[in-house]
């Protein structure tokens, strides 16, 4: 079986109150995205790793990777508008039969086990998403009142999202919609069912500057 994993890198710096993109900020001395990319290479499903970065960021990666003596291969791809196109543009340039998992660059902390773990129900159950069930208790706010929801039956998504490369294909010929979030909800509208595969409460995404700081303490224990 071949696996492919698509790092999308296309997020700015601007909730982390930096002018540097957040992949690209050092956490225990490396950049956060190459944290990333050392997890899947890791993993046992050796995936082919292509990394989606906005082109005005490709020369700066590069740089990066020679000043870090970053050695691990891959292949790096231009972004799209929105983060549906540029998960289209590396879908397109899979051609063999193969299982892709789509990771956020900015969830470092993600362990080998639950990489592996995605990898292998996505090819027994033709796709699997991470998510973690919530903690806190839930409620929702529509037209001005709220209403309490049933904290069991709430996930958080996560990332890795895994899917069979024909499923992924199809669902990309689609015309880009605002209610896409995810990829799941990508392959959800054309009338696939989602599975869901238990995260890690480790696996957290660095979007605030607390969140590098707790990466770091969660890195050190």
């Amino acid at each position: 079986m071949k696996y492919y994993a698509i790092i999308v890198a296309g997020g700015s710096g601007n909730r982390m109150q930096t002018e540097t993109p957040k992949q690209f900020l050092l956490l225990n001395n490396l950049p956060v995205l190459m944290h990333t990319v050392k997890a899947f290479a890791l993993s046992d499903s050796q995936p082919k790793i292509l990394i989606v970065l906005n082109q005005e960021q490709h020369n700066y990666w590069a740089r990066l990777c020679e000043e870090f003596n970053f050695r691990i291969p891959h292949q790096v791809i231009a972004g799209g508008t929105e983060r549906f196109h540029s998960v289209k543009n590396a879908i397109d340039s899979i051609e063999e039969e193969s299982f892709v998992a789509i990771h956020d660059a900015v969830r470092p902390l993600i362990s080998k086990t639950l990489i592996d773990s995605c990898f292998n129900k996505a090819v027994e159950l033709g796709n699997v998403i991470a998510a973690v069930q919530s903690s806190d208790s839930v409620r929702m706010l529509r037209a001005d009142k709220t209403s309490a929801l049933k904290r069991n039956e709430i996930y958080l998504v996560q990332t890795p999202q895994t899917f069979s490369l024909p499923v992924l294909k199809e669902a990309y010929r689609q015309e880009f919609n605002n209610s896409f979030t995810d990829d799941a909800s990508v392959v959800e509208s054309i009338g696939y069912e989602i599975n869901i595969i238990e995260g890690e409460r480790n696996n957290i995404k660095i979007t605030y500057p607390i969140d590098l700081e707790l990466a770091e303490l969660l890195l050190k224990k």
